[in-house]
């Protein structure tokens, strides 16, 4: 396994569809993916453009799905921004956003990226999907 990273991850349109301000529907294995990156001890950063209310909703969202971020809009939890001597821009070692080149790679792919050497969990979560979800058995015959 390698090192443990320091992951900015952005909310509408990377871990849930873009329906700002309200909270879209979560992307197809965010959470699975983002529990198993924690699990393999890397600080995940919640990097959005949200605030205030907005912000504290898609926190609260992630939490209910099992993720607590290490920061949020920061690069450390006790960071305090003062724009007259600190940057907005975040220290990370990857950015995960849907306004990557390229635009968003699906989670198992941002996954196998991280741990290029480690067997896929995906086709496991298909496994323990609720039967009412089992388009995606019709789609890919599993």
């Amino acid at each position: 396994m390698l090192d443990p990273l320091k992951i900015a991850v952005d909310f509408d349109g990377t871990i849930v569809e873009h329906k700002y301000p309200e909270i879209g529907k979560e992307i197809l294995f965010a959470f699975e993916t983002l529990r198993a990156l924690q699990k393999q001890r890397h600080q995940l950063i919640l990097w959005t453009y949200r605030s205030g209310k907005e912000l504290e909703e898609a926190v609260e969202f992630c939490r209910q799905n099992g993720i607590e971020f290490y920061a949020v809009n920061k690069s450390y939890p006790e960071e305090e921004f003062d724009e007259d001597y600190s940057s907005r821009k975040i220290e990370a070692d990857l950015f995960i956003d849907d306004r990557n080149i390229g635009g968003l790679h699906g989670w198992g792919e941002i996954y196998q990226m991280i741990n290029p050497h480690e067997k896929s969990n995906i086709e496991d979560e298909l496994k323990r999907l609720p039967e009412n979800r089992s388009l995606l058995k019709r789609l890919f015959g599993r």
